[in-house]
């Protein structure tokens, strides 16, 4: 089953949680404050983090910010503050998902098997290594890394080592960010990125440009796309996913 992280500073809601999701077979590591959410991250690299907004010390908002410089782990927000801009503002940081404050469990459960889904998904997705035989061509092959699958979704291929997306068999001219976006988006189909996550991993952290920068890309890049640009929908509020 999966790794789940729970950072929330109620302790009877943390270990609800926990108990909750250790019943279904999952392993769960809980943090009471946002520091010390961020340390396990990068000490046991989770398949899911339920993060909540109102921490002690570092937020769930600033958390949820660092995660996303490095980790495309799913997180689902728990928060009391139900107002709609706020929801929007934890999608906007690269929240996945949002429960308010009180809580069905039963809810929490659902979406993080919806979640747990997606990851799986995602995993069957990547590419796996070749198999190799035990002569001495095999050998030199195994020597020199194998070129990774492409990625395909219908007549969209998209050859990652190469930097080549091939469409209805032709070869499309995209700009590297271009480039960039169409592999992020179509390696996680169904996924939804904030503007902000997107600038933050093409970019750069420290990028000085605005949303519209991720637009006017997305907007070239549907127009090269054709017919399959609709692929690349638009989440109000949010960013963009690629749906299949």
């Amino acid at each position: 089953m999966a790794r789940i992280l729970v950072v929330e500073d109620e302790i009877d809601i943390c270990n609800l949680l926990r108990n909750e999701l250790e019943a279904e077979g999952h392993t769960v590591f809980q943090a009471f404050d946002g520091t010390i959410g961020l340390n396990l991250v990068e000490q046991h690299n989770p398949d899911l983090i339920i993060l909540d907004w109102m921490l002690p010390g570092l937020d769930g908002l600033s958390v949820c910010r660092r995660v996303r410089q490095n980790h495309l782990t799913p997180i689902i927000m728990l928060t009391a503050r139900n107002e709609e801009v706020d929801r929007i503002l934890g999608l906007e940081v690269g929240a996945d998902d949002y429960v308010s404050k009180p809580f069905s469990i039963r809810e929490v459960q659902a979406r993080v098997r919806a979640l747990l889904r997606r990851v799986e998904l995602d995993s069957r997705l990547a590419p796996t290594p070749s198999p190799v035989g035990g002569n001495a061509l095999a050998a030199n092959i195994a020597a020199t890394p194998a070129a990774p699958a492409p990625i395909v979704h219908g007549p969209l291929r998209i050859y990652t080592a190469e930097r080549i997306v091939q469409l209805n068999n032709a070869e499309l001219d995209l700009t590297p960010k271009e480039f960039d976006l169409i592999v992020l988006l179509a390696s996680h189909p169904g996924r939804a990125f904030s503007r902000e996550f997107l600038l933050q991993q093409l970019w750069g952290y420290d990028y000085d440009g605005f949303d519209r920068t991720v637009d006017t890309h997305i907007t070239r890049l549907r127009k090269k796309l054709g017919p399959l640009g609709e692929k690349i929908v638009t989440v109000w509020g949010v960013g963009y996913r690629f749906v299949i």
